[in-house]
């Protein structure tokens, strides 16, 4: 019966980050803690957002900006690189108040926005999305921000976004395997996460093609600003 409700779950959050590109996760990973066990939790939704990206990024295959993923990649490979070297020295509490000042300023302020653009760099954003994302889950909007400034196009962003979003869950979810986490023991959980999040990026990329671009780029603008609020205020209370 549990397999069943994370399946549901996985389909109405998933279908959230079809329409706008993110916050299915963060949803989910508020859900799931009440249907697996503590030691799972986190590589199993690692599994479910790897389906729910890599499908949102497969349903909109021809939107996808393919030149920026060489940096990403390699980015992505330094990021990795040095959280295992440098794991016990970085200050993970910060890192959620950093990534939301740096949405903040990058979508209200727009001097200092073009300023931050300049140094920009997909190398180093793959290094901090794919290398704290597994450690710190407050990484996803970064890539939705900075894509939203580069891109007018709705699908661009969600399914670009999603692809750069998969690279890091496969990174988390890879690590869990070579740390000895029996992913065939919650098989049945993980396959009714991957059905329900690959039928809901099915239709909410299916919603997103019924909302034009100003209103979806509000709506994304709103829900980023939240995001980021939430994860300085998290992060101001819990140094508390």
């Amino acid at each position: 019966m549990d397999a069943i409700w994370l399946g549901l779950a996985a389909l109405t959050t998933s279908t959230i980050a079809g329409v706008f590109g993110l916050g299915g996760g963060m949803l989910l990973i508020a859900i799931v803690p009440m249907l697996l066990a503590p030691q799972a939790i986190i590589p199993v939704h690692g599994t479910a957002q790897l389906a729910s990206n890599a499908s949102r990024g497969v349903f909109a295959f021809r939107a996808i900006a393919w030149d920026l993923f060489p940096r990403f990649l390699l980015g992505s490979l330094l990021g990795i690189s040095l959280v295992a070297l440098f794991l016990r020295s970085i200050p993970l509490t910060f890192i959620p108040l950093l990534i939301g000042i740096y949405i903040l300023s990058r979508l209200w302020l727009p001097i200092l926005s073009k300023k931050i653009e300049r140094f920009e760099n997909m190398v180093i954003v793959g290094a901090v999305q794919t290398g704290l994302g597994l450690v710190v889950g407050a990484t996803g909007p970064l890539t939705t921000t900075i894509l939203a400034k580069r891109y007018e196009n709705r699908d661009i962003v969600v399914a670009t976004n999603a692809v750069m979003m998969s690279i890091s869950h496969l990174a988390k979810v890879l690590v869990y395997v070579f740390l000895g986490f029996s992913f065939l023991e919650y098989w049945r959980e993980i396959i009714a996460l991957v059905v329900g999040a690959t039928a809901g990026s099915y239709l909410g990329t299916k919603i997103r093609t019924r909302i034009d671009d100003k209103r979806f780029f509000t709506i994304l603008q709103v829900l980023l600003s939240l995001l980021a609020i939430k994860m300085i205020t998290t992060a101001v209370l819990s140094s508390i």
